[in-house]
């Protein structure tokens, strides 16, 4: 019986895929964010949430899902503990009862001035300069609007 065989240079080899690499630093990324946020009490999707409204605050859960590329489904549950931990309000809105707006109680808000550290402690951390952060982040950008639109 004759088997075959790819040739080893047809094998995807791990270290040379592109999704690796972002999963492993995603990984890496999430694992100092853990240990950084552990004193602010939020975990890294919270703190995602946290600076979505602290850009601008009182917005629908569909309206932070759009921001955070997440669904409500996946989003509620979050909004749901971040509520019990009185960071936010959850309420309907007056003219849609569909909609739920949230907002930042008087703690959440006050977080912001603790999580002004964040940046300086991850840019350290990167070893990069400004600069090169910058220039990742917007081609991290380009490459998901790219991979967005492919999978659409």
């Amino acid at each position: 019986m004759e088997t075959h065989t790819q040739p080893p240079s047809a094998v995807p080899q791990l270290d040379a895929q592109l999704c690796f690499a972002l999963y492993s630093t995603s990984l890496a990324m999430s694992k100092l964010y853990r240990k950084l946020l552990r004193g602010l009490g939020l975990t890294y999707s919270q703190y995602l949430v946290m600076m979505v409204l602290w850009e601008k605050n009182e917005l629908t859960v569909s309206e932070v899902g759009e921001r955070l590329f997440l669904d409500s489904a996946t989003l509620t549950p979050l909004l749901k503990r971040m509520e019990a931990a009185e960071l936010l309000t959850r309420t309907r809105a007056a003219n849609d009862e569909r909609q739920v707006i949230i907002k930042l109680t008087p703690h959440g808000d006050a977080l912001r001035h603790e999580a002004a550290k964040l940046p300086p402690s991850i840019l350290q951390a990167t070893q990069c300069t400004l600069d090169q952060v910058v220039d990742m982040k917007k081609q991290l950008d380009e490459l998901r609007s790219s991979l967005m639109a492919s999978a659409a």
